[in-house]
C-alpha cells in the first residue's frame, strides 16, 4: 500500500485558501484593532506555512546561522578588573580616575598584604605577650617567604615598598643604606624590639658583625664612622626623621631573650612590658616623625577606661607593603640580577603574584590547629583570584542544568498516544534554545561586549528558562490545533494563534533588559545588553527554526511512528478501540459558547488480514447540550484528545491492546478547565484573592522600607572559606579606607595656599576622617613643606645671629642654614636671579604661615630633593615631578646658587584615613561630605576631587534608587505602549502593567524581609522583572481578549488555554535557575537564585490567579460576539451531493472485515476569528455511504490518514 505524501514537502504551487469574510460572527463591522491583529496573524500564518513547506531547508540554514554565531565565543573576553566592572563610563568618578591615571600611570604606589589575628574564643583580650608571640610567629613566617622564578630567588627585601630612600654622596654609606633601608610594615610589633626581626636587610662593615636592624643603633654607628667619613648631612637627616636608636631602644616582649639588646628599657629589669600601655597611641616604624602607625591601623575591638586609656583589644593587624609591578620593573631594569632574563613588567607582576600567593598560604598555616589564636591572611592577588574564580564558567553546572531541562521537556511532552506525544520536540526545543543562547553570547563577543561573573554564572540558566517558555507554548498550541485544520497549514495555524503572544513577551523582555542597561554600572550594563541580545536570538530561534522542528514532527505523527525513536512504527497505529455510545439527547444550542459537541454513531471496519481501518459516519447527528459545571452554560469541555477517548474505555467488548494508565487521563488543561477555573471564578473566591493580594501588597510596601543599600565583599566571597573569614574580621575590626584629596591643575598653587589649607581643614573635619594624634602635625605635603621651610629658616636665623653665615658666605653655617641662604636670595627673575639684600628682608614663611609665591616652586624643588622621608610620608605624588637638585654647601659657585623652579603642579594629593564605615549609609554620608568640601573649594578657585575605593564603588548609591525608579517607570510605560500596540487594547495593557507594577513592588518588599540589600545587581533583576513578568501575564490577557462570551467565560477559556504552557514555562524557568542554587558563591544563591525564584513564583501567582480575577471583574468587553441561528441546517447537515467523508481508501466492506460500533464526540467549532483560515463550504467533505476509492484522496485530518503497515 502506498505511503501518504510527506507533510513537509508541500506542492510548490500551494497557496493558502482564500479567507472569506464572516460577518455572521461579528456584532457590526470589523473593528480596526481586530482587523490589525488579524492582519498580523495572517502574516504569521503565511510565515508558518512557508516554514512548513521548506522545513528542512529552514532547519538547516537556521542551525548553520546559529552555529556560526556561536563560534564567536572563541573571542570572548572575561573582564575581572574591579574598576572596569563597577565604575560608570563617562561618570564623574570615571573622569577623575582617568585624570589620575593620566598623571600618575595605571597603578597605585604599592599593594598591601595583610595579616589579622583574632582569638578563637569570642571576646578574649589579645593584648598579651603570648598573643603577640603568636603574631610574631605568623609575621616572621610570612616575611621569610621566597619564591624562585626566572632562575632568581625573590624575597621580601627585594620586592617590598621602601619609603623615601635618601640619596647620599658617600658611596659606602649609600650602599649600606640601600641594603639596610627597611620595608614599610605597619605592625603592632613595631612597638617592641621584636619588630626588627621582620626586616630582612643586612650590611657588612669590616671589623663588625653583620649589621641588622636587631642590632643596629644608628646613633652609635654614626659616631663610629664619623672619623672616617663626612656624614653631617646624613646625621641631620636622621635627626629630622627622629630615628634615634631605632629598634634597639624599644622594650623586648621577652627581656630574657639572649638577643634582647642592652639598650632596651626592660633589659635589666627583666620585666615583661605592659602591652596595652606600649600600644596605646600606636607604634612607630624606624622613623618616629614620619612613620607613625595609629592605633586604628593595628588594633581592633578596642576598649578603654573612662580616662581614655587602652585596656584591651580583640584583634591585631599587620600590613606588608609591596612595590607595584611597574615600580618593581623600574627598580630592577638594567640591574645585573635581571639582565639575562629579558626583564619585563609582565614578569614583575608574575613575581609579585607568586610571592603573594605563597605569603597567604604560609601565613594561614603558621599557627597550629590547637592554638588559642587564628591568623587570617589576604593580599590583592587573593582578591584577583576570587574574581577570576567567580567569573569562571562551571561546566558541570551548565551541563547539569541543561540535562535537567532536557529531561523535563521530554517527560512532560511524552504521551501514551504516539500520535500526540512530543518528547522529541521537547528535546529538540531545549537543544535549540541552548544553541540560541550560545549564538547570542557569541554575537555579544563579536560586538566586543566583555563577559563578567554575571554573564558566566547566571545568564546561561536565566536565558534557558526564559527561552523554553515559548517552546512549551508553541508545542501546546500545535497539539491543540482546531479540528479540520489542513495538514499543510498546521504550522501556520500554530504561529497564527501563538505568534502574537511570543512576539509580545520577547519584545517586552528585550525592552526590559535594554532598560536595565540604564543602570550606570559597566558590569550590569554588559549583562543587560547580553541578556537582551540572547533573548532576541531565542525569539528568532523559536519563531523561525522551532516551527520547522514541529513540521518535521508532524510528518512523524502523520506516519504514526514512535516518538523519540522515530525509526520505529507505533504498535498502536492501527488498533481500533471500542468506546461505548454515550446517551444521545436533544438539546438547544446555547448562545455564546465556544464550540459545540455532537455525539454520532461511527462504524469502523477492520480487515482481518491487514491493519487498514475504514470509519463511516452516518448522516444523522444529534447535538448534545454541554454538561453542567460551576460556570453554568458558559463553560464546558472541548472535544477530547485521544487520551480522553482512551480514558472513556470500559470493560465491555474487546479490550484495546494499548490501554492507557489512569494517570494519563489527567493533564493541566483538564485541571484548569474542570477544577481550577470554576473554583477561582466564584464570587467569594474572587473576594478572597483580592484581599490576599492586597495584604501581600501592603506587607511588601512595609518590607520596601526595610531594604538597605549596599553590597559588601563578604556577600561575594563563598562562606566558610579562609578569604571570607578574613573579610569578615576586617569588616568587623578594621573598617579603614585609605583615600586621598586630589588637587588638579588649572589654578595657581602658589597664590592659593590659604584655600588649600582651608580645603584640608574642611575635609579633616568630616566625621568619617580619622584625625591624627594631637601631638602630630597633619600628614600632608603642604604642611610638611611649610614646616621644613620654617625649620631651615630657624637654622639660618641662628647661623646669621652667630655669624656663621654672612651676606657673602654660608660655608661655616649648618646644612639647613645654607639651604635657607640659597632660597632667600632667589628672585625668580631670569635676568637677575639673585638678590642678596633679601637675606634679611624676607622670610621663607610669612607671619600668616604662607610661602611667598615667588619662592613656592623653587622651594618645592629644594624640599623634594632634601627631605625624601618627609616627601614619602606626605604621599604627595607630584605631577609634573620637581627636578632633582643636589645641595653642596662647599660649592659656592654661582651655578650652585641657582635653583631651578618646579613646573606648575597639575596633580598633588592629601592622604586621609576614613574609619567607622560599616553601613552603606555611612559611606554615602562620607562621600557627600567630601564632595561638598570639594565644591566649596571650587568656589574659592581650587579644583579638587576625592579619590579612593569608597568613591569608586560606593558613589553609585548616591543616585541608585533614583535610577532604579526612573528605569522601572520608563519600562512600565514602554510595556504599556508595546502591549497596547500589539494587543490594540489599552484597557488590557493597563491591567497588565498594573499587575507587573504589583509584582515589582512585592519583589522589592520581599527582598527587605529577606535582608537582601539593594545594589546594582538587584536593581537589574527588579527592572528585568517587568519583562519577565510579561511571560506570565500576556498569554492569559490575550486569551481573554480573543475569547467570546461573558467575562467569567472568557477568563475561564483563557485559563484553559494558557494554564498548562504558563505552568510548564514557570517550571522550566525554575529548573533553569535550580543550578544556581549549587553555586559555591553565596552571592549567586542569594542575589540571583533566591530573587529570581521569588520572581518566578510571583509571576505564576499573578498571571494565573490575580490577573484572571481582575479580568473577570474589570476586563474589557469582547471584540467578537458569536451569533448562532437555530435552523435545521445547523442541527442536521444536508444530504451529500458528492464525495463523502471517509477515513481510509475504501468504503466497501469485504466479508473478511469485522464490524465494530462506536460512538464519537465531534467538535463543531464556530466560525474562527478574522485572520484565521476558514474552510469554504464547497471544500467540506460530505458523508456518502457509497463513496468510492477514486472519489477522495487522503484525508486532511491530521492523525486520520492511512498509516503504513507495521511489522
Amino acid at each position: 500500500m502506498a505511503r501518504p505524501p510527506p507533510l513537509g514537502e508541500l506542492p510548490p504551487g500551494y497557496t493558502p485558501p482564500a479567507r472569506p469574510a464572516t460577518p455572521q460572527i461579528l456584532a457590526g463591522s470589523l473593528k480596526a484593532p481586530l482587523w490589525l491583529r488579524a492582519y498580523f496573524q495572517g502574516l504569521l500564518f503565511s510565515l508558518g506555512c512557508g516554514i512548513q513547506r521548506h522545513c528542512g531547508k529552514v532547519l538547516f540554514l537556521g542551525l548553520l546561522a546559529f552555529g556560526a554565531l556561536a563560534l564567536g565565543l572563541r573571542v570572548a573576553i572575561i573582564e575581572t578588573d574591579l574598576e572596569q566592572l563597577w565604575v560608570e563610563a563617562g561618570s564623574r568618578v570615571s573622569q577623575e580616575l582617568e585624570y589620575t591615571k593620566e598623571k600618575l600611570g595605571e597603578e597605585a604606589a604599592y599593594t598591601s598584604q595583610m595579616l589579622i589575628q583574632t582569638p578563637r574564643q569570642e571576646g578574649e583580650n589579645i593584648l598579651t605577650p603570648e598573643a603577640l608571640d603568636l603574631h610574631l610567629q605568623a609575621a616572621l613566617t610570612a616575611s621569610k617567604v621566597q619564591v624562585s622564578l626566572y632562575g632568581k630567588s625573590w624575597d621580601l627585601n627585594k620586592i617590598c615598598y621602601k619609603s623615601g630612600v635618601p640619596l647620599i654622596e658617600n658611596g659606602m654609606i649609600e650602599r649600606m643604606i640601600e641594603k639596610l633601608f627597611p620595608c614599610v610594615i605597619l605592625t603592632p610589633l613595631d612597638c617592641f624590639w621584636e619588630g626588627a626581626k621582620l626586616q630582612g636587610g643586612s650590611a657588612y662593615l669590616p671589623g663588625r658583625p653583620d649589621i641588622q636592624w636587631t642590632n643596629l643603633d644608628p646613633e652609635q654607628l654614626l659616631e663610629e664612622l664619623g672619623p672616617f667619613a663626612s656624614l653631617e648631612g646624613f646625621r641631620e637627616l636622621l635627626d629630622k626623621a627622629q630615628v634615634g636608636q631605632a629598634y634597639v631602644g624599644r622594650p623586648c616582649l621577652h627581656p630574657d631573650d639572649l638577643h634582647c639588646p642592652s639598650s632596651a628599657p626592660n633589659h635589666h629589669s627583666r620585666q615583661a612590658p605592659d602591652v596595652a600601655q606600649e600600644l596605646s597611641g600606636g607604634c612607630h616604624g624606624f622613623s618616629h616623625k614620619f612613620m607613625h602607625w595609629q592605633e586604628e591601623l593595628l588594633l581592633g575591638g578596642m576598649a578603654r577606661d573612662p580616662q581614655g586609656q587602652l585596656l584591651r583589644a580583640e584583634a591585631l593587624q599587620s600590613t606588608f607593603l609591596l612595590m607595584s609591578p611597574r615600580q618593581l620593573y623600574e627598580h630592577f631594569r638594567g640591574d645585573y640580577q635581571t639582565h639575562d632574563i629579558g626583564w619585563s613588567e609582565e614578569q614583575a607582576g608574575t613575581v609579585l603574584q607568586a610571592w603573594q600567593r605563597r605569603f597567604v598560604q604560609l601565613a594561614q598555616e603558621s599557627l597550629p590547629e590547637n592554638a588559642s589564636q587564628q591568623i587570617h591572611a589576604f593580599s590583592s592577588t587573593t582578591l584577583d583570584d576570587i574574581l577570576h574564580a567567580f567569573s569562571e564558567v562551571s561546566a558541570a553546572r551548565v551541563v547539569g542544568g541543561y540535562l535537567l531541562m532536557l529531561a523535563y521537556a521530554c517527560v512532560t511532552m511524552l504521551r501514551w498516544d504516539c500520535a500526540q506525544s512530543q518528547g522529541a520536540v521537547g528535546l529538540a526545543g531545549v537543544l535549540l534554545v541552548a544553541l540560541a543562547v550560545a549564538s547570542g553570547l557569541g554575537l555579544c563577543a563579536l560586538l566586543g561586549i566583555a563577559f563578567n561573573a554575571a554573564t558566566t554564572q547566571v545568564l546561561p540558566f536565566l536565558a534557558l528558562g526564559i527561552g523554553v517558555d515559548d517552546i512549551f507554548l508553541l508545542a501546546h498550541a500545535f497539539t491543540e490545533a482546531p479540528s479540520g485544520t489542513p495538514l499543510q497549514e498546521r504550522t501556520g495555524e500554530c504561529l497564527q494563534r501563538t505568534g502574537t503572544s511570543v512576539t509580545l513577551t520577547s519584545i517586552n523582555n528585550m525592552v526590559a533588559f535594554f532598560m536595565a542597561a540604564l543602570v550606570p554600572i559597566p558590569a550590569l550594563r554588559a549583562f543587560s545588553l547580553q541578556a537582551a541580545i540572547v533573548v532576541g536570538c531565542n525569539f528568532a530561534a523559536v519563531m523561525l527554526v522551532f516551527p520547522a522542528v514541529l513540521s518535521l514532527d508532524l510528518h512523524r505523527r502523520h506516519c504514526q511512528r514512535l516518538d523519540v525513536l522515530c525509526c520505529f512504527s507505533s504498535p498502536c497505529s492501527a488498533r481500533v478501540i471500542q468506546i461505548l455510545p454515550q446517551e444521545l439527547g436533544n438539546g438547544t444550542v446555547p448562545v455564546g459558547i465556544a464550540h459545540l459537541t455532537a455525539t454520532v454513531q461511527a462504524f469502523a471496519h477492520c480487515e482481518a488480514s491487514s491493519q487498514h481501518v475504514v470509519t463511516i459516519l452516518p448522516p444523522q447527528a444529534h447535538l448534545v447540550p454541554p454538561p453542567s459545571d460551576a460556570l453554568g452554560s458558559e463553560l464546558f469541555s472541548p472535544g477530547g484528545s485521544t487520551r480522553d477517548l482512551l480514558g472513556q474505555e470500559e470493560g465491555t467488548g474487546q479490550k484495546a491492546a494499548c490501554k492507557s494508565l489512569p494517570c494519563a487521563r489527567w493533564n493541566l488543561a483538564h485541571f484548569a478547565r474542570s477544577q481550577f477555573a470554576p473554583l477561582l471564578l466564584q464570587s467569594h473566591t474572587k473576594a478572597v484573592v483580592l484581599v490576599l493580594f492586597g495584604a501581600l501588597l501592603g506587607l511588601s510596601l512595609y518590607g520596601a522600607t526595610l531594604v538597605q543599600d549596599g553590597l559588601a565583599l563578604t556577600d561575594v566571597v563563598p562562606r566558610g572559606t579562609k578569604e571570607h573569614a578574613f573579610l569578615s574580621a576586617q569588616l568587623r575590626y578594621f573598617s579603614l579606607y585609605e583615600v586621598a584629596l586630589v588637587t588638579q591643575g588649572g589654578f595657581d598653587y602658589a597664590h592659593s595656599q590659604r584655600a588649600l589649607f582651608d580645603l584640608h581643614q574642611r575635609f579633616s573635619s568630616l566625621k568619617a576622617v580619622l584625625p591624627p594624634p594631637a601631638t602630630q602635625a597633619p600628614r600632608t605635603w603642604l604642611h610638611y613643606y611649610r614646616n621644613w621651610l620654617q625649620g631651615i629658616q630657624a637654622a639660618f636665623d641662628q647661623d646669621w645671629a652667630s655669624g656663621r653665615i654672612t651676606r657673602h658666605s654660608y660655608r661655616n653655617g649648618s646644612e639647613d642654614g645654607a639651604l635657607a641662604y640659597k632660597l632667600l636670595v632667589q628672585t625668580g627673575d631670569a635676568q637677575e636671579p639673585l638678590d642678596f639684600s633679601q637675606l634679611t628682608t624676607r622670610k621663607l614663611v610669612d607671619k600668616e604661615g604662607l610661602i611667598p609665591p615667588e619662592l613656592f616652586y623653587m622651594g618645592l624643588t629644594v624640599w623634594v630633593s632634601s627631605d625624601p622621608l618627609g616627601l614619602a610620608a606626605s604621599q604627595a605624588n607630584f605631577y609634573p615631578p620637581p627636578p632633582e637638585w643636589l645641595h653642596d654647601k662647599y660649592d659656592t659657585t654661582g651655578e650652585n646658587l641657582r635653583i631651578p623652579a618646579a613646573q606648575p603642579l597639575e596633580f598633588a594629593q592629601f592622604p586621609f584615613l576614613l574609619h567607622g564605615l560599616q553601613k552603606t549609609a555611612d559611606f554615602v554620608e562620607a562621600i557627600e561630605g567630601a564632595r561638598a568640601a570639594c565644591a566649596e573649594a571650587g568656589r574659592a578657585g581650587v579644583r579638587a576631587y576625592p579619590s579612593g575605593s569608597p568613591f569608586l564603588f560606593w558613589e553609585q548609591y548616591l543616585g541608585l534608587r533614583r535610577c532604579f525608579l526612573l528605569a522601572v517607570c520608563i519600562l512600565l510605560l514602554c510595556t504599556f505602549l508595546v502591549c497596547a500596540l500589539l494587543l490594540l487594547n489599552p484597557w488590557t495593557a493597563a491591567l497588565i502593567v498594573l499587575v507587573l507594577a504589583m509584582m515589582t513592588v512585592e519583589l522589592f518588599g520581599i527582598m527587605g524581609f529577606l535582608g537582601i540589600k539593594l545594589s546594582a545587581i538587584p536593581v537589574v533583576i527588579l527592572v528585568a522583572s517587568v519583562g519577565i513578568g510579561v511571560e506570565f501575564t500576556v498569554h492569559v490577557a490575550l486569551g481573554f481578549l480573543t475569547a467570546q462570551g461573558s467575562r467569567n467565560l472568557r477568563a475561564a477559556r483563557a485559563l484553559e488555554r494558557t494554564f498548562a504552557p504558563v505552568t510548564d514555562g514557570a517550571i522550566s524557568t525554575l529548573l533553569g535557575l535550580l543550578m544556581l542554587a549549587g553555586s559555591n558563591f553565596d552571592f549567586i544563591v542569594r542575589y540571583f537564585f533566591v530573587v529570581l525564584t521569588i520572581l518566578t513564583l510571583l509571576g505564576l501567582l499573578h498571571g494565573l490567579v490575580l490577573l484572571p480575577v481582575l479580568l473577570s471583574i474589570l476586563g474589557p468587553p469582547p471584540e467578537v460576539v458569536q451569533m448562532y441561528k437555530e435552523s435545521t441546517e445547523v442541527l442536521s447537515p444536508p444530504a451529500p451531493q458528492g464525495g463523502g467523508l471517509r477515513w481510509g481508501i475504501s468504503s466497501t466492506l469485504p466479508q473478511s472485515f469485522a464490524r465494530v460500533t462506536t460512538s464519537m464526540t465531534v467538535a463543531l467549532h464556530p466560525p474562527p476569528l478574522p485572520g484565521a483560515y476558514i474552510h469554504p463550504a464547497s471544500e467540506e467533505p460530505a458523508w456518502s455511504p457509497a463513496a468510492t476509492p477514486a472519489a477522495n484522496g487522503p484525508s486532511n485530518l491530521g492523525s486520520r490518514g492511512l498509516c503504513p503497515a507495521t511489522g
